[in-house]
């Protein structure tokens, strides 16, 4: 069981998108916190913009989608592959979680992508360095930047039975060509309560609810027609 998540899995939680109407996008101009020009003209900017993004983190909590996703894990081989930068699917007990677009919770170095640091909800400050003595940056994959997971993700893709994408719009790329990966036999379902346009010409099972309320509804049929298997 393969599940891509995107922004909407987490707005329930209290986490804005920046696509949406009332997401960040409104309140900030993406080049100016979320690009690697970004980072060269306004380091403090950027910095402040995560480490304000870290405290509405910490302040957060799991929904009752991460927590039926963990759940899951008692009758699926789980794997989540997410857009988010959150910590949330962790948090609710899901262990197979590759994060497309980093970790908000961690730190890099600038010159040496290799060099990754914990730092949980601590503030990245200017002059804060890693070991080589580069300015530490947040462990995200800015606009324009390559996406290093894409292919280990696309492999997941490859090995799904079933196929789920949960609140995502389909229309960042390359996470949105993921679907597009899946086994010809494996059956595809797509959670979220407002319209999506699927990128493939598949047969589609749509729940059109939140995270929520989806994911329970996804549950009781997927276990449903695990057990007429058996």
């Amino acid at each position: 069981l393969v599940i891509l998540t995107g922004a909407g899995m987490s707005s329930e939680s209290g986490i804005k998108p920046f696509r949406d109407s009332g997401g960040l996008w409104e309140e900030y101009d993406v080049t100016e916190v979320a690009t690697p020009g970004a980072w060269a003209k306004n380091r403090e900017l950027v910095l402040r913009f995560y480490n304000e993004r870290r405290r509405q983190l910490e302040s957060s909590n799991p929904n009752e989608g991460h927590i039926g996703l963990a759940k899951l894990e008692k009758y699926f081989d789980v794997h989540i592959i997410t857009q988010n930068i959150d910590n949330l699917h962790e948090r609710a007990g899901s262990t197979k979680v590759l994060h497309l677009h980093g970790e908000l919770t961690k730190a890099r170095s600038t010159i040496d992508r290799s060099l990754i640091y914990e730092i949980g909800y601590k503030d990245i400050k200017p002059g804060d360095l890693c070991k080589k003595g580069s300015q530490l940056r947040p462990h995200i994959v800015w606009f324009g930047e390559e996406v290093p997971m894409m292919d280990e993700a696309a492999g997941i893709a490859g090995s799904a039975d079933i196929f789920v994408v949960v609140g995502s719009s389909l229309n960042v790329y390359p996470a949105a060509g993921l679907i597009s990966y899946a086994p010809a036999k494996a059956s595809l379902w797509l959670i979220d309560p407002k319209e999506v346009v699927i990128p493939i010409n598949r047969k589609v099972e749509v729940i059109q609810e939140k995270a929520s309320l989806g994911i329970a509804i996804l549950a009781e049929k997927l276990t449903k027609i695990s057990h007429s298997k058996e």
